[in-house]
């Protein structure tokens, strides 16, 4: 696509990254909260079918601007879901086994992140609009599977009862007056724990090395090793659905345990569960650096297994963490409030893209620049992320006391 409609470095940055987050950072919040008020299966199946359309839009673009309107619907649309499905597992799921129900929800970002190495394959037999069709076709198909099996949202009575009270509200104050108070309402209420303000931190340092890696690691690959591009295609995929799923679900499993141990040692839960995603992070860091230090295409990709295997096990603890925090009456608005953590996080690829270009346009070699910045932007987020992981677990320690108390009383 890139080569068709001639982007540069910096316009597949923007596309990667930004376009997506254009309108999916604007839309986190308000559909957070609407989940938190409405039929949480509709906004999933219907968030799912409209991001496939927009996939099959951009399969019929013709030019860079088409692609970009496309991505940004895409963005829109893929905002709705995240809040509705997690804030559903929270409520399906009994609470000891959160952590590894939200890992293995967010699994599938490794099984897509699999797939979609493997539509360079597809890419190859069909084209990039045809690859790009038939993965539009295949969403729609999963989102009427969805509709078929999901089950239905376990508080929609209550959800009604709420809609009345608003419809009471709306009678002295204008809709969109009702809609910016209770949005704004509760932003402010579920940031009003240090918990949760090192938790969206840490978060947010995590988001931007994952998502450079997820961006940039196939063309520094690409550079790096010209002659395994197709291998790299096969084994990657591989890394990314094994070795990602693995640590997910792996993650989760640990977490909860560890959870419990920290509730019987007399630490909040919290805490305890927050050790397998700083651990994970500082793992990362050196198995990161040596990926992009590897000189031969075959350690490159064991260090990348590593790199996986000890990096994904952070979402689904901080997932569980964050929902047990903020309640089940803000719970939609947390998640969306995560999500838009992450949206954010995409400018990070695009700051890497902006300097990559600064760097060949200066002469640099663009194997070298794009290896180093790699190394040092990655390298420092998992650090980074990593402290504040600790903070937040030193601070849900530091609130246990009162807790307890309020809990007695």
């Amino acid at each position: 696509m890139n080569v068709d409609l001639s982007f540069s470095e910096a316009q597949y940055g923007v596309l990667a990254s930004v376009a997506f987050t254009a309108l999916f950072a604007v839309a986190s919040l308000l559909a957070g909260n609407l989940s938190d008020r409405s039929d949480r299966k509709l906004l999933t199946v219907g968030a799912a079918s409209a991001w496939s359309v927009a996939t099959i839009a951009t399969a019929a673009a013709s030019g860079y601007e088409q692609v970009l309107a496309a991505r940004v619907f895409m963005g829109l649309a893929c905002a709705f879901a995240t809040p509705s499905a997690y804030t559903l597992i929270r409520d399906l799921v009994p609470s000891d086994k959160t952590a590894l129900a939200n890992s293995v929800y967010g699994s599938g970002v490794y099984f897509g992140g699999a797939l979609a190495s493997l539509s360079i394959l597809l890419d190859n037999n069909l084209g990039w609009r045809g690859a790009l069709g038939a993965i539009g076709a295949y969403g729609i198909v999963t989102a009427a599977l969805a509709a078929a099996v999901l089950p239905q949202d376990p508080t929609k009575e209550k959800r009604r009862e709420s809609e009345m009270l608003e419809k009471e509200a709306e009678t002295t104050l204008g809709d969109e007056d009702v809609v910016s108070l209770s949005l704004l309402t509760d932003a402010s209420e579920v940031l009003s724990t240090p918990v949760v303000r090192w938790l969206f931190l840490g978060s947010f340092l995590r988001f931007c090395s994952g998502l450079c890696i997820g961006v940039w690691a196939a063309p520094y690959f690409r550079l790096a090793f010209p002659d395994s591009s197709s291998s790299y295609a096969v084994i990657n995929a591989l890394i990314v659905g094994l070795c990602g799923v693995a640590s997910g679900v792996g993650g989760g499993w640990a977490s909860d345990r560890a959870g419990s141990a920290a509730v019987d040692a007399g630490r909040d839960e919290g805490s305890g569960r927050l050790v397998v995603p700083v651990i994970g992070s500082l793992l990362a860091a050196p198995a990161w650096w040596l990926t992009v230090s590897a000189s031969t295409f075959e350690w490159a990709m064991l260090w990348l297994a590593v790199e996986y295997l000890v990096a994904e096990c952070w979402f689904g603890p901080v997932i569980a963490v964050l929902q047990s925090k903020v309640g089940a009456a803000k719970g939609g608005t947390a998640q969306g409030m995560f999500t838009l953590t992450g949206a954010v996080g995409n400018f990070a690829p695009t700051l890497l893209g902006t300097l990559y270009g600064q760097a060949t346009a200066q002469g640099a070699d663009n194997g070298t620049a794009l290896s180093g910045l790699l190394s040092a932007g990655v390298c420092t987020g998992y650090i980074l992320s990593a402290t504040c992981f600790i903070l937040c677990a030193q601070a849900a320690d530091v609130s246990l006391p009162s807790s307890l108390e309020e809990k007695g009383n």
